[in-house]
Formats: structure tokens, C-alpha cells, sequence
């Protein structure tokens, strides 16, 4: 199973023939679910991406315990293993199932055209994080069931060995640890997860941290996110010294994400920058290895404001009802459930997307540390994503990343100042051609 994360990201030209589509404004009615359960029926299909859920039988639970509060609701799950690229096909249609996770290839001012309005984003902001991401004047097309935390899953038994028991709060810092990995230990200091790709990724998620910004992506859409200092020059500047370093595996090529989960389990890996999404997998490997599950731990980016960690929360995919479902309020129902009583967040250890519930165990050492959550204002986001796709940068896409790491081992020549100036310059003029 790959990443349970977060980012939404725009690959594509939006879908034309469902965009220019008949039928939807007549449809336009919000999806609300009834107040009497008993009175809700029908159907529903859900679309979703979670395949080893639905092939477990974990996802039947759920609907199990559904049913108990609407009755005459039936739920059928369609498993997609290749989500993104099969959901869009469908969506050329009316027949994208009731329920379905957002793919990212619509773009956000269009949501108003596949997805019925769950309500406005004043109301449900005040109960449930991330509402923003999915807003289009005012009214709110999705719900992540789930979000997620950036940080380092590392083994606290290599690090402890290494001599290593507070959490580094600058970059150099978190490299002297690294190499006091190296010297005093056999593990891995850090593991690039270089072949796998997406994991590379994970690396745009430092952005808001650095500075503890709330308004981190506006400042993308305003500004050159590698300007000296500016959060994401800084992600890839450590991200560029360890790997210069020699903190990592002997070949970035060979690497395995399957693989990997087992050796940071068993201590042959010390550290890698992935999200609290991650660490139920690690501590489960564990179990299969028989080592220590508690040996998972999870840290804050090494940075700190005002003597304080920041780490930013990311919605996974959003929930949404098609816009043309037949059982609206039936699909309404399940968004609702699943989001608020299903315990879905609980269960894969994730962060809640009820702003009044308490963080799952796995980021306690956050909350006693003062580890400040970041809600970024994603209000801009569709911006960032169209200057992103202009200028063929790629933030959350593997490939830059890559070419960075390339260019750390020495792979290919050049500067790292050089590097970064030029992503800095494409963007910049990419965003002032688009007229931001």
C-alpha cells in the first residue's frame, strides 16, 4: 500500500466533455442529509481508493455499522487501484458513483459542476478542518475523512544508540545527528525512498513549517518559494546536504518502499521525512519483524519559531456527491457518518478532521513537546497549482526532487545555488505571466 497522504495535486487538463456537460445546473440542489435516519434510502455506490480496505473487509464494517443508524441505506464499495486515471475516465460521464474521493484532476473552480455543495464554508469551518481546500465562493464540494502531519519517522532505539535524545531544531543540527548515525551506529542515516518517487514528494510539506505560516500558500502565489530563506530552499537545501553528505543508502536507484518499512523497524534505516500517515505502517511492520513497535517515533522538522516546532496538517483525498447521484441525501449521509462517527481517523492513528477531537497517539510527543498544528490557508491553492503546472516545476511531482538528489551525489554537475535560482526564476516569471 502506498501513501495514504494528502495533496491533491492538479496532473491534468480539466476533463472538457464532462465540463461542457448538460444537466448539471438543474442538479444544482446542495446534498443534505435528511434529519430522520429512517427516511433516508437507497443505493449508494462509493468510489474509493483504499483497495486493501475494501479486499479485507474492513470497509464492509463500516457500512455494517452504518446501517445500523440508516437502515434502509445500502452501501456498495467500487475499490480503484488505479484511482486517478480511472475516476477521470468516468467522469467524461454522469456515472461516477454517489460517493467519490476528488480526483485531482479537476481543478477547484470546477467543482461546482461535478459536486454538490456540502454547505457553506463559514458554517462548517467552525466544526471541521480543511474546508477550504475544497471551496468555491463560499460553499464547501469535500470532506477528508483524515489528515495527516508532516515529519520524520525514526527509529528512537538508533538514535538513542547514536547518543542522540532530544529532537535537533536547526538543519545543521538535524546533519550532526545524521553523522553521529553514521559514525556510531550500522543504520542508514536517512533513506532517500529515491526510486519508489512519490516519497520525494513528501518534501514539499516543510512549507509552512520553517516559518510557522498559516498564509505559507498564499506565499507561493505572491512570492519565489526558493528565496533565500523562504521554507522550501531550506527543505531542499537539507534534503540536497544529506544526501551531499553521505547519509544515505550507497544508491539512491535501488531503493524500495516496501522494503523500506521493515528496515526502519528493525533498525537498519534510521530516519526517513514522510507524515504521521506513515507511522501505523512502520509500527505494523515492526510487529511482522518482531521488534518493538515503539520504536516508531515521529519528530517535528528541524526548525523552530520563537523556540517553538510548527508542522503542518494535510487533508488526504476529500469525500465528495456527484453532482447527478439519484441518492443525494443517501450519499450526504455517509459523508457525515464517516467523517464524524465512523472512527475511521482513530483507526489509521490519523489526525481528525473534527476540530474538537484530541490527536491520535502517535503525535502525543507533539503536543507535549508545544508542537504548533498548522491549518494553512489553502484559499490560494488553485493559483499555486496553475503557476505549478505552467511552469513545469513539478512541487508535487518527484521529478525536481530527483534532479536535486542527482545532482547532491554528484550524478550531475552543477550548483546548488544554481539549481534552486533557476526553479526560483521559472516560477517567478510563470507567476508574473499568469498575472499573479
Amino acid at each position: 500500500m502506498n501513501r495514504r497522504t494528502v495533496l491533491a495535486v492538479t496532473t491534468g487538463a480539466l476533463l472538457l466533455a464532462a465540463c461542457t456537460g448538460t444537466g448539471a445546473s438543474s442538479k444544482g440542489a446542495e446534498a443534505e442529509a435528511a434529519d430522520d435516519p429512517s427516511k433516508v434510502s437507497g443505493t449508494i455506490t462509493v468510489l474509493t481508493h483504499r483497495t486493501d480496505l475494501v479486499q479485507d473487509g474492513t470497509m464492509k464494517k463500516y457500512a455494517d455499522e452504518f446501517s445500523r443508524t440508516y437502515p434502509k441505506v445500502k452501501v456498495e464499495f467500487d475499490a480503484i487501484t488505479d484511482y486517478e486515471g480511472e475516476v477521470k475516465i468516468r467522469m467524461n460521464t454522469e456515472n461516477y458513483g454517489d460517493v467519490l474521493m476528488i480526483p485531482a484532476v479537476i481543478e477547484k473552480k470546477d467543482y461546482p459542476r461535478f459536486f454538490a455543495s456540502l454547505g457553506t464554508q463559514a458554517e462548517r469551518s467552525k466544526t471541521y478542518r480543511f474546508t477550504d481546500y475544497t471551496t468555491v465562493d463560499g460553499k464547501v464540494y469535500g470532506q477528508s475523512p483524515l489528515g495527516a502531519i508532516s515529519g520524520f519517522i525514526y527509529n528512537k532505539r538508533v538514535w538513542q544508540r547514536a547518543g542522540i535524545t532530544d529532537w535537533p531544531t536547526t538543519p545543521a543540527a538535524f546533519l550532526d545527528d545524521l553523522k553521529a548515525i553514521r559514525s556510531k551506529t550500522d543504520a542508514i542515516p536517512y533513506y532517500t525512498n529515491f526510486k519508489d518517487m512519490w516519497p520525494l514528494t513528501q518534501w514539499t510539506q516543510v512549507n509552512g513549517s520553517v516559518s510557522c505560516d498559516e498564509q505559507a500558500t498564499t506565499k507561493l502565489a505572491e512570492g519565489d518559494p526558493w528565496a533565500e530563506g523562504a521554507d522550501l530552499r531550506t527543505a531542499d537545501t537539507l534534503l540536497y546536504d544529506i544526501v551531499h553528505d553521505g547519509l544515505v543508502e550507497k544508491d539512491p536507484t535501488t531503493t524500495n518502499w516496501e522494503a523500506s518499512k521493515p528496515r526502519i523497524a528493525k533498525g537498519e534505516i534510521a530516519t526517513m521525512w514522510l507524515g504521521s500517515w506513515a507511522v501505523i505502517q512502520m509500527r505494523d511492520a515492526a510487529k511482522q519483524a518482531g521488534t518493538d513497535p515503539d520504536d516508531i517515533g515521529f519528530m517535528p522538522f528541524p526548525a523552530q519559531k520563537d523556540g517553538t516546532f510548527c508542522a503542518v496538517a494535510q487533508p488526504d483525498y476529500n469525500q465528495a456527491v456527484n453532482l447527478h447521484s439519484e441518492h443525494k441525501e443517501a450519499a450526504r449521509a455517509w459523508i457525515d457518518w464517516f467523517t464524524d462517527k465512523s472512527g475511521y481517523a482513530a483507526d489509521n492513528l490519523a489526525l481528525s478532521p473534527l476540530k474538537s477531537a484530541p490527536l491520535p497517539d502517535v503525535l502525543k510527543p507533539y503536543e507535549e513537546a508545544g508542537v504548533r498544528i498548522l491549518d494553512l490557508d489553502d484559499a490560494s491553492g488553485a493559483e499555486v497549482k496553475s503557476i505549478d503546472n505552467q511552469s513545469e516545476i513539478g512541487l508535487y511531482k518527484p521529478d525536481y526532487r530527483q534532479d536535486l538528489v542527482d545532482l547532491a551525489r554528484g550524478a550531475t554537475k552543477g550548483s546548488l545555488d544554481d539549481f534552486l535560482n533557476d526553479l526560483g526564476r521559472k516560477w517567478t516569471e510563470t507567476r508574473k505571466s499568469l498575472g499573479s
